[in-house]
């Protein structure tokens, strides 16, 4: 399985450069970074560390409902030269762990800073030793560097809390970016992919991945990367449920990556037919997700949550008095699924037949028929019709699912986000199944299978901004000028109200299609060459999170 590989270590440029793609000069960046580092360090660096962004394909707001996705590394990524550091004892810069944190972008200033212990609760004399790291990171205002502290706090306390004799290194460090910030594409996962990727190499814990022996229980594994960098992403802020590292640290070349949550999560890949090129296309739209979370974010989760409550009471499915039920966890129960790490996903059959029988049971979340009313127009419930819906008292509905919130609506959707949720989950699977079938038949025409995900984009677009309600002007014109240009298919990509459009375009007509698209979007006009480029790309499925050491 994916997630038991061990992190690939390189010593050998022209091996890596092949599992990276070729809309980008890597071999360029690379050098570029290396003489950077050896200007600015005096040194030449032991390790460049690469994590990539990643796009979602499709699979939108169903993350979290426990559906599964199907997202993509990119070629774009961020990359960190780094060396450990050796200077005199004396010297400040040779305190246990210090960091010297620089940038390749002149907007970031060179950053310096050192963990510190703290002695945990109440210890006994032979425990004086176990102590955990500490650093100071903070949320309200996030800087560059927050994202290499986050990276280093799991290294730190999984490799050095307890052992007196073992400390971090001193380090020196250098990171460059392709992937464009507050775009949707997951810059922030792979800066900390990358930067706990760092830590780990200069301190020599993946030094059993570089060798070639059999025994991979001493080495680190894709999944325990993930793993770590999801509790590393906490330290900023940032609740996330896997996707984002998953996709950064498992993926591999020329396929998406399906990624399952329920029962645990799980990654394997769906290999994607050959010519497809993904264009990736900023609105140039930012969405401030924390001032308009109560009216869409955290508006969608609450919808999906009450939702799902409701579709159980009326399918007569058990739920606890105070559980958060998801929608996949009902449809689960539904069919007898046993869940937990033990029970295993139910076949892809069963899940698609369950998933077309949602599509008459949701009537059930609409409001009830006006007499004399036509049955049309709202589709929407009031919180108090909702509460009586879900067979909770007022006090109990409001503690569980708006307590912990804070929501703003008159009328609550929760048959579209529903319907948007369940028929999303289904274009996943879809999706997945072509590229499959297409895989196990080399006789099929790329072509066709191409026009195939591309019809399928289209109906995940349509769903989100109709039913889902997470689209803009803006994304529905970029995704409208992306299809006369020529792709396939074009959809939003990320949480929408604002940020990126993924479009699938087949290989040969890719560069009239961005220079069709650069021409025709408003938002494009009077972009400097380098702004563009930022803006709208290329780029083909790429490989995960890798190491390249530097042997003399």
């Amino acid at each position: 399985m994916s997630a038991q590989q061990p992190i690939p270590v390189y010593t050998n440029l022209n091996e890596l450069y092949g599992e990276l793609g070729t809309t980008l000069n890597h071999a360029q960046r690379w050098n570029d970074l290396a003489e950077d580092f050896q200007n600015k360090f005096g040194r030449k660096p032991a390790y460049i560390v690469r994590a990539p962004g990643r796009v979602n394909l499709i699979g939108e707001h169903i993350d979290y409902c426990l559906f599964g996705v199907l997202p993509a590394a990119i070629e774009q990524d961020i990359l960190i030269a780094c060396a450990p550091r050796s200077v005199p004892a004396t010297s400040e810069s040779h305190e246990p762990g210090h960091v010297t944190a620089d940038n390749t972008h002149n907007k970031y200033t060179r950053q310096t800073f050192a963990p510190s212990q703290k002695r945990r609760g109440s210890v006994t004399e032979g425990q004086v030793n176990i102590e955990e790291w500490h650093l100071d990171i903070n949320k309200k205002e996030l800087r560059w560097e927050s994202y290499v502290k986050a990276g280093y706090y799991g290294v730190l306390n999984n490799y050095f809390n307890g052992d007196p004799s073992t400390l971090p290194v001193p380090v020196d460090l250098l990171v460059t970016g392709a992937v464009p910030a507050g775009s949707g594409l997951s810059s922030s996962a792979a800066m900390v992919v990358a930067s706990t990727l760092t830590f780990l190499a200069v301190n020599g814990k993946l030094d059993a991945n570089l060798t070639a022996t059999d025994d991979d229980s001493k080495k680190i594994s894709k999944g325990e990367l993930v793993e770590m960098a999801v509790a590393n992403e906490y330290r900023v802020g940032v609740n996330s449920g896997g996707m984002d590292q998953a996709a950064s640290v498992i993926s591999i070349p020329s396929a998406a990556l399906y990624i399952s949550f329920f029962p645990t999560l799980t990654a394997s890949p769906a290999p994607l037919p050959p010519g497809a090129v993904f264009v990736c296309a900023n609105s140039l739209v930012v969405s401030d997700k924390a001032v308009t979370a109560k009216t869409n974010y955290n508006l969608r989760v609450v919808e999906t949550l009450a939702a799902a409550r409701i579709l159980a009471r009326h399918l007569g499915v058990p739920v606890g008095q105070n559980e958060k039920v998801q929608l996949r966890e009902v449809v689960g129960r539904l069919v007898g699924e046993k869940g937990g790490k033990e029970g295993g996903e139910m076949d892809v059959g069963r899940l698609i037949e369950v998933l077309e029988r949602m599509d008459g049971e949701i009537e059930v979340l609409k409001p009830a028929k006006k007499e004399g009313g036509d049955g049309e127009g709202q589709l929407g419930v009031t919180l108090e019709e909702m509460i009586e819906k879900s067979g909770l008292k007022k006090e109990e509905f409001h503690e569980l699912y708006l307590s912990w919130v804070e929501v703003e609506a008159t009328h609550f959707q929760l048959y579209k986000r529903a319907k948007h949720v369940f028929s999303e989950a289904l274009r996943v699977l879809q999706f997945r199944q072509v590229c499959l079938d297409a895989s196990a038949s080399p006789s099929s025409s790329p072509l066709e299978v191409i026009e195939k995900l591309g019809n399928l984009m289209n109906e995940s677009q349509k769903s989100c901004n109709e039913l889902y309600e997470c689209s803009c002007a803006e994304l529905n014109e970029l995704t409208r000028i992306a299809r006369e240009a020529g792709a396939y298919g074009s959809r939003l990509t990320g949480a929408g109200w604002g940020g990126c459009t993924v479009s699938i375009v087949a290989e040969d007509k890719v560069e009239v299609f961005i220079k069709q698209v650069s021409e025709r979007y408003p938002r494009y006009k009077g972009l400097s060459k380098e702004a563009l480029g930022e803006a709208i790309f290329a780029t083909k499925p790429s490989s995960g999170a890798c190491v390249f050491k530097f042997v003399d």
